[in-house]
């Protein structure tokens, strides 16, 4: 994502059907679905026709709903949050699961690391962009070191959420 080091700029919400629902409108099937629980759209509208990767952060200790594969995960959510968004429970595969236990939140940022000056975003004017894309202002945004919370998560072994490591970084 970056160099050691590097400053990304990035926006982040907390994940909720709404979330869900918006992607699903706006920016519809992910690019790709990994094990981890990720899922993944670019884009090139971001500010000045930059490529932007929206993700989507697995939930602390994530694992795949028994009788899912990783790539089944993306539409089985979106039926679910779809036919009963305030569901406490969403059925998904052969059990019943928060939203909140599949994915931790989303994120959005240029795809390009800051090493590529001549994509240069600023974080307010990427708020204001994916804001707009999506129709939900993000709950942050600012500048992140992706190198750290990557590190700090595989630390973990994927049991520390993503979405909490950025937050922090964004509001200290």
């Amino acid at each position: 994502m970056s160099s050691a080091g590097a400053r990304t700029p990035t926006t982040v919400w907390r994940i909720t059907p709404d979330v869900v629902l918006a992607l699903a409108e706006h920016l519809g099937e992910p690019v790709d679905s990994y094990v981890n629980g990720s899922q993944t759209w670019f884009e090139d509208h971001g500010p000045g026709g930059v490529m932007l990767e929206w993700r989507l952060h697995p939930a602390p200790g994530y694992g795949t709903p028994a009788g899912l594969s990783p790539y089944e995960v993306w539409e089985s959510v979106v039926a679910a949050v779809d036919r009963s968004p305030l569901a406490a429970e969403l059925p998904l595969g052969e059990e019943g699961r928060p939203l909140a236990s599949v994915w931790d939140g989303l994120e959005c940022f240029p795809a390009h690391g800051p090493e590529d000056r001549d994509q240069a975003v600023e974080p307010a004017e990427l708020r204001s962009r994916v804001a707009q894309i999506l129709g939900i202002e993000p709950d942050a945004f600012g500048l992140v070191d992706h190198d750290a919370i990557g590190a700090a998560w595989e630390e973990s072994r994927g049991r520390t959420s993503i979405v909490t490591l950025l937050i922090d970084q964004l509001t200290s």
